[in-house]
């Protein structure tokens, strides 16, 4: 690999950002590109579906033989509030491969006896994510059921792009939340991005149910996103 391409390479990995190789496989010739600015069909198509699927692979581009490397950055989970769904998610997300971080500041929820082995912060979310921001392959998980909590992350997971966003809470509470968020300088259009009532349609009548329908939908989240790709 070029001098320039590895340094490509390992800024974006810096920066959490994806990257694709594209190898001709006839000549050697790899160029790399990195998820933003715009490639055209149907190269920007194939890259797509890599960078969807995370899996390296060869390809035929109008009869040209290429290999795809993908790199991803490690997806990851943020949670916030330390309850009882969160319980759950935290022994799933490992699972379907993901980082998790609860937050919550309420120190009698937030403890290492009720979620040992897990990223636990016990802070308030303004202050983690100043240290830790957000960003296009971070979903985030707002449960706690307090505007005073849930609010700004959730206005700052809209401005970072995250690949999910998910609230708890009924209809009715979600409406007033949209309010806030308004209010906050949202428009409804940010706003619909909101999963809420969180997770998938399933049914789920418990923490554990609710946790796991809310994986599905971060997992059909990120195999779906919207994606933009360049040099």
């Amino acid at each position: 690999m070029r001098f320039e391409d590895l340094k490509k390479l390992n800024e974006a990995r810096a920066t959490r950002k994806a990257v694709v190789t594209v190898t001709d496989l006839a000549t050697g010739e790899a160029q790399v590109l990195v998820e933003s600015g715009s490639v055209g069909a149907p190269l920007g198509e194939a890259v797509a579906k890599a960078l969807r699927s995370g899996k390296a692979g060869a390809v035929d581009v109008e009869g040209q033989a290429l290999f795809l490397n993908v790199y991803l950055p490690p997806p990851r989970i943020v949670v916030i509030g330390a309850v009882h769904i969160s319980q759950a998610l935290a022994r799933l997300a490992p699972v379907a491969g993901y980082d998790l971080t609860i937050i919550d500041p309420r120190t009698a929820f937030a403890t290492e006896e009720r979620f040992e082995g897990v990223e636990l912060v016990a802070d308030w979310p303004e202050d983690v994510l100043k240290q830790h921001p957000l960003d296009a392959y971070t979903a985030l998980a707002a449960v706690t059921h307090d505007p005073k909590i849930d609010d700004f992350p959730l206005s700052q997971a809209l401005k970072s792009g995250c690949f999910y966003v998910g609230a708890l809470g009924s209809r009715k509470t979600h409406a007033k939340r949209v309010e806030r968020l308004m209010e906050m300088g949202h428009s409804e259009e940010e706003i619909t991005r909101i999963a809420a009532p969180i997770g998938l349609d399933i049914g789920a009548a418990t923490p554990a149910e609710i946790a796991l329908s809310t994986l599905a939908q971060i997992v059909q989240a990120f195999r779906r996103r919207d994606l933009v790709t360049g040099r």
